[in-house]
């Protein structure tokens, strides 16, 4: 996958992470992982249609989602993922999706994406037509989240 189409999902996760909860994200080194892997926690998907087709993967730990979530609330202690704090960290995963969709807009290529899929538990098995490129990102004091993007070209 060109550089071109991943920068657009770093881009806009360090946008909506500055703005939304005020923190600087910074990336660790990209790694592949192979057409099916392992995650745990939380894990929010979202299809990706248009020029470019195929799913982004943002994963995060339990303690991640938790804190973001509470922020996103108002501060409200979230004590488990539950409804409320899926929502919240659905309505992430859009905000970055809806701004990675303007940053290739603005560079000429046509994208949309689908509703947020939520999963939690241990060992959820993720299975793609595609490899995965993985970017570790450290969201200031609320943890570290993967953003992993599984996508060709049309």
């Amino acid at each position: 996958m060109k550089a071109e189409y991943i920068n657009p999902f770093l881009e806009a996760t360090m946008t909506v992470m500055n703005s939304l909860c005020g923190v600087d994200t910074k990336f660790d080194n990209v790694y592949i992982r192979e057409a099916s892997y392992t995650v745990s926690d939380l894990i929010i998907i979202i299809g990706v249609t248009g020029k470019v087709r195929g799913q982004a993967i943002l994963s995060m730990g339990e303690d991640t989602a938790k804190s973001i979530a509470s922020y996103m609330m108002g501060g409200i202690p979230v004590e488990s993922i539950d409804a409320m704090a899926k929502s919240a960290i659905g309505e992430l995963g859009n905000m970055i999706m809806g701004n990675t969709c303007s940053i290739f807009y603005g560079r000429g290529i046509a994208i949309d994406i689908t509703p947020p899929t939520i999963l939690t538990g241990e060992k959820v098995e993720i299975s793609n037509k595609f490899k995965t490129l993985c970017i570790p990102a450290t969201l200031g004091e609320f943890g570290t989240m993967e953003i992993g993007v599984s996508a060709e070209e049309v």
